[in-house]
């Protein structure tokens, strides 16, 4: 499978050098704004073509699957010509800027019937799978809370700081905690609560959500760009928990039962982590699927929704909304 790599940034380079080593995955060529930036790019990793447009590699004939890296602002723009064009697409997260988007992009995807997949690569590793194997052995018994920490000192990242890029820690880290949960307890949310520090340029910089499902099951998310935390989530039952080590890679997660360590299981044999997303892409397209069975778009759209009505609560404004 021919991927096209649309954005040329510090994300995109992790990528691609991951799907160098992954077998089946041909990284094609990539494209900037910029040619100078495109052709630098490709000299440094390996790829065989630049190009200093997005329209110029969407149409590209030999490309199958297109990459969306760029910012979250421009997610719809760049991922919307790209399925105009007939390219499958997998396009990073958060989806879109808002949930408007997400839903328009979605709707033309499935009128073109061509695949369409956020590329939050959580969604997509076999750790998750093993962790949802061992939660439903029942070896913690019910799983009741979870609680989950992801912070960077990002004060400084632009992405982060400037709202007309979709920016704030709800896009940028919470989206991992929101799809933690969900993929624990549900789709079955019953309420919903939170805090937020705002910065100067008016997006979230630190919020703290609690979300309680229609069972009593209930989750503390605490997303954050002041400091750095343990990155670390607790899901806790009526015999035991489960410790996530960094969250939003899953590089391993310990088992207690009775407060002693009874199971320990760690990513392995992995080269990033991003290889399973266009893995399972290049899957689903050769089954002729449209979207994918690790991340449907309807849970994509809702998700996107979610954050939609925390920003809406939080006064937190893009110029896509």
């Amino acid at each position: 499978m021919n991927v096209g790599i649309l954005g040329a940034g510090h994300i995109s380079a992790k990528v691609v050098r991951t799907l160098n080593r992954t077998e089946g995955i041909n990284v094609y060529a990539v494209a900037s704004r910029s040619l100078e930036k495109a052709l630098d790019f490709a000299k440094e990793l390996s790829i065989g073509k630049a190009y200093g447009s997005y329209e110029e590699l969407v149409m590209d004939p030999e490309v199958d699957l297109v990459y969306v890296a760029t910012p979250n602002s421009h997610h719809f723009a760049h991922a919307s010509m790209a399925v105009r064009a007939g390219k499958a697409v997998l396009c990073e997260k958060a989806f879109t800027a808002n949930a408007r988007e997400a839903r328009e992009l979605v709707a033309l995807a499935r009128e073109r019937k061509v695949y369409l997949a956020e590329a939050i690569w959580t969604r997509y590793m076999p750790m998750r799978e093993k962790l949802m194997e061992v939660i439903g052995s029942g070896i913690i018994g019910r799983p009741r809370t979870l609680t989950s920490s992801l912070c960077y000192p990002m004060e400084s990242k632009e992405r982060v700081l400037r709202p007309e890029l979709g920016g704030g820690t709800l896009l940028d880290l919470g989206v991992y905690n929101l799809n933690l949960a969900r993929m624990v307890f549900g789709t079955e949310i019953a309420k919903k609560d939170s805090i937020v520090i705002k910065g100067d340029t008016g997006v979230d910089m630190y919020e703290s959500i609690v979300l309680q499902w229609k069972d009593g099951q209930v989750a503390n998310l605490i997303s954050g760009a002041f400091s750095r935390c343990n990155r670390e989530a607790l899901i806790t039952g009526e015999d035991g928990y489960i410790v996530i080590e960094n969250m939003n890679s899953m590089d391993a997660f310990r088992v207690f039962k009775n407060y002693t360590q009874i199971a320990e299981y760690k990513a392995e044999g992995r080269i990033s982590g991003y290889e399973y997303e266009f893995l399972a892409a290049a899957e689903a397209i050769e089954k002729g699927l449209t979207e994918s069975p690790y991340m449907p778009l309807d849970e994509t759209v809702a998700i996107m929704e979610m954050m939609d009505s925390f920003r809406k609560e939080w006064g937190v404004v893009f110029p896509a909304d």
